[in-house]
């Protein structure tokens, strides 16, 4: 068999191994002291740029799916966050249209009544049973929050209902829409005082219990009256749509919108009215909302 000789050592290949060492070398002193080979290393690096490119490809992939992953979430973070701001802020500027109404009526209300309370908490809507007509939303707060029975919640634009069922991390609240639910109002302009009852509807609410003659019309604002100690006063229920009169029936029939967004809501605000801490207060247990 005849001997390879592709690595085989002898003078021949170190004579080979000295002479591009010096030729590499001569070359380098020459580039470093005439720049005599700038315009070879130029069409090399034009040569070498693409297989540059390709070898770094990878890496910058790498690199912006994961900027984009940190951005993404960076962002979801954000919006949640201004979500849940606003939210509040449009909480509390809920009162300034009833308080401006009652002037000097409401004024010792009015250092009581700018901050929502002195506790309140976000809640995320979870869940909606909106089969007529039943009105309930899941919420994704319980009785380890502090959350209780008959606890008002509220979005920005009204009162949105009561907690009716809690349970250790979650409840969950009978709306204002929902047939078995009532409570005490007042027609903001006038100061009439109503029931106002869900209809079963995805935003509608019926007046209980106002005269024939009572101030009341298309428009006007219904705020909570506060007479059911559960519900703070001042808050916004509804705006009246429809009001109807029938000499031979005692009270007017008076229909009415919602102001909360019922069924659109993704978060909420649950509120202390009381200032209460405890789940256990015996208040708690009481409520409005009759079956």
């Amino acid at each position: 068999m005849a001997e390879k000789t592709l690595f085989r050592r002898g003078p021949l290949l170190r004579l080979r191994l000295g002479l591009l060492l010096l030729t590499s070398l001569g070359l380098m002193i020459v580039d470093h002291q005439r720049e005599q080979l700038e315009n070879v290393r130029g069409a090399l690096s034009l040569v070498v740029y693409p297989l540059q490119y390709v070898v770094n490809l990878p890496q910058e992939i790498v690199r912006g799916v994961r900027k984009t992953l940190v951005t993404q979430t960076s962002l979801i973070a954000e919006n949640r966050r201004l979500r849940r701001q606003n939210l509040m802020l449009k909480t509390r500027s809920q009162r300034f249209a009833a308080l401006e109404a009652e002037n000097m009526r409401l004024r010792e209300l009015l250092e009581s009544s700018l901050e929502v309370s002195e506790r309140v908490l976000v809640a995320d809507v979870i869940a909606l049973e909106l089969v007529s007509p039943s009105r309930t939303a899941v919420l994704d707060k319980g009785s380890q929050q502090g959350v209780y029975q008959g606890q008002p919640i509220i979005d920005g634009d009204g009162i949105m209902g009561q907690i009716i069922h809690v349970n250790p991390i979650s409840s969950t609240a009978l709306l204002i829409t929902d047939i078995s639910h009532a409570l005490p109002v007042q027609i903001n302009r006038s100061g009439v005082r109503a029931i106002a009852s869900g209809s079963g509807s995805a935003d509608g609410l019926e007046l209980a219990h106002v005269p024939l003659n009572a101030d009341v019309k298309r428009g006007d604002l219904i705020v909570s009256s506060g007479l059911d100690g559960r519900f703070p006063a001042g808050y916004p229920v509804g705006v009246v749509t429809v009001i109807s009169v029938d000499p031979g029936e005692p009270f007017a029939k008076v229909m009415a919108v919602a102001s909360a967004k019922v069924e659109q809501a993704r978060e909420v605000l649950l509120l202390w009215p009381d200032r209460r801490q405890s789940p256990d207060h015996p208040s708690s247990r009481e409520s409005i909302a009759f079956q």
